[in-house]
């Protein structure tokens, strides 16, 4: 079995260069690293993480805790930040909440235990008493957490102003918005304050439909969204809070045989791939998924090595207009 020494000799590089290319410290050229990378394949040699993790008392591996791995958004936030630690030569640990408080929990002491150089916490619902004591750095994502080290969000209230703003231009006078799941802290609340907001000031007709942890959990909200549609007919106008929901209400519409946009203007929000998959493809408010994930990813890097971060940073959303309005 190869070891650190054969890599070495095989580059001509010292032991301590070798190690210093492999820990990612300071400055090493890309020949090097790449002559050692190119060694490490020929020679069929893989660090020994255990031994690095006891020496650094941490490993260059990042935990993000996700209460989804199959939503649309958080697929794609996952593949963002998978790429971005990559390239900070980091790897990730993924775990999949599912929003249970208790497995949040969980995964947050085996981030703990396993030597994790940080943890990335996305829209988790775990108490903040939980984070005390962490001894890692600690960043989230669409959730603002005081003893957290960092937060990075989306504009979420400038996200529900767009959207209403974009259906009332487009000539709708009886909206409806749907929300985050009731009595859940979550970013669709900023999402429906701004629309409320923008509805409010324009004179029109709107209400604001919350969903069930049941629907968010299991992604299923083609009943409530039928029922909803059957219950406001004079429905012409809906932001839907991500664009899995607008998916979904695309299909709803087809089976009721309301006619989109002609009669259905319809705004999702994420701008995720799903967005664009559809017919008509759907307009919605593009959240910066992969600059944020790039910045939590730099900011974790950061408070590691002992760097002052931003306690919390918001990043602009814009509109994508595309068939649904």
């Amino acid at each position: 079995m190869a070891t650190l020494k054969d890599v070495a000799k095989e580059t001509g590089l010292t032991v301590s260069t070798v190690s210093r290319v492999l820990n990612n410290r300071g400055y090493i050229s890309e020949e090097t690293r790449q002559k050692v990378y190119d060694a490490m394949k020929k020679l069929n040699y893989h660090p020994n993480e255990v031994a690095r993790s006891l020496s650094k008392q941490s490993t260059n591996t990042i935990g993000v805790i996700v209460p989804h791995i199959r939503h649309p958004y958080f697929a794609e936030l996952i593949s963002n930040l998978e790429s971005q630690a990559y390239q900070h030569k980091h790897k990730i640990l993924l775990f999949n909440s599912q929003e249970k408080n208790e497995k949040e929990w969980e995964y947050l002491e085996m981030c703990s235990s396993n030597r994790v150089a940080g943890i990335i916490l996305c829209s988790g619902t775990v108490g903040v008493e939980e984070f005390t004591g962490l001894n890692v750095p600690l960043v989230t994502i669409e959730r603002y957490i005081e003893n957290g080290t960092a937060a990075v969000e989306c504009d979420n209230m400038q996200g529900g102003r767009l959207a209403a703003k974009h259906l009332i231009e487009r000539g709708c006078c009886h909206l409806v918005h749907i929300s985050g799941v009731h009595g859940t802290a979550m970013p669709a609340d900023d999402r429906a304050a701004g629309f409320a907001e923008v509805c409010s000031q324009s004179g029109v007709e709107y209400q604001v439909a919350g969903t069930e942890a049941y629907q968010y959990n299991n992604l299923e909200y083609h009943e409530v969204l039928e029922k909803l549609l059957k219950e406001n007919p004079k429905t012409d106008g809906i932001f839907a809070s991500s664009d899995l929901i607008a998916a979904q209400l695309l299909q709803v519409c087809a089976k009721l045989g309301i006619s989109v946009p002609e009669q259905l203007k319809i705004v999702g929000f994420d701008d995720v791939n799903i967005a664009s998959l559809t017919t008509p493809p759907i307009t919605t408010v593009r959240q910066p998924v992969k600059e944020m994930a790039k910045l939590a990813v730099e900011f974790l890097i950061s408070a590691g090595e002992g760097e002052v971060v931003p306690n919390r940073t918001t990043l602009p959303v814009s509109l994508v207009e595309r068939g649904t309005t």
